[in-house]
This record gives C-alpha cells, structure tokens and sequence, in this order.
C-alpha cells in the first residue's frame, strides 16, 4: 500500500483554480525543500490537497527529482481526482498520509456538493460530529 501525503493547495483559492493548474501539462510539479525520508514508499501514492481546511482532491505521485539548486521536485500526475471532502487542519510544507485514513474518490458522476461541503465538514468536524 502506497504512502499518501498532504499538501495545502494555497494558490488556488478554489477547486477550478487548482485543477487548472494540475492538469495544464504534461506533469505537475511541485517544489520542496526537502526530500521526505519515505518517498520511495510514496510513489504510486497520492498529495492529497487541504481548501479550507478540509482534503479535497488529490494528485497521483509519479516520482521526486533533485534540482540543481538541492530542491526537490515532485512529480504528479496532470489528472486532479475529487474526494469525499475531510477536516484537515492547516499546517505548513507536507504530511504524511497513511491509506487507513484517507478519504475515498468521489464515485463517477458524483459532485462535491453531493457531498458535505468542505465548510459543513470542518464545522461539524470541529463538533465532534465527523
């Protein structure tokens, strides 16, 4: 089983905004100063992507590449896949993600708004309630 990571998508401002920029090219990158020291378990996993402080959707892991400047690029896959949105605090650079806790895709044909709102969720979240 793969090993999942969580990433504040704070660019964006919205789903729209982020899918735009996951699925303008080839690949997606994103830059990173330090290499996670279980990234080899991590490819084939998922960045999962905190809005509002909820997991929205979530990116496939293709590979890490060093720059020339020591950075660390990771590679994802140009497809943004929805989630069942999930409370999730804010916190700064990335965290690990075990499968066990995840949320599921949103099912074919399924919207977000199907769902809880990302909003909805955080507040009942913060209840005690999801």
């Amino acid at each position: 089983m793969p090993l999942h990571m969580t990433k504040i998508a704070y660019r964006s401002g919205s789903v729209e905004n982020l899918r735009k920029w996951v699925e303008a090219g080839p690949e997606a990158h994103m830059t990173t100063r330090y290499l996670p020291k279980r990234h080899e378990e991590m490819i084939g996993g998922s960045l999962y992507w905190i809005l509002e402080h909820a997991l929205v959707a979530r990116s496939e892991i293709i590979g890490f590449e060093q720059n020339s400047d020591g950075r660390w690029t990771i590679r994802l896959a140009p497809k943004l896949i929805l989630v069942h949105p999930k409370a999730k605090r804010a916190h700064q650079g990335w965290r690990y993600l075990a499968e066990k806790d995840a949320p599921p895709d949103l099912a074919e044909g399924e919207v977000a708004g199907d769902a809880l709102p990302v909003r909805m969720v955080r507040d009942l979240s913060k209840l005690g309630f999801v």
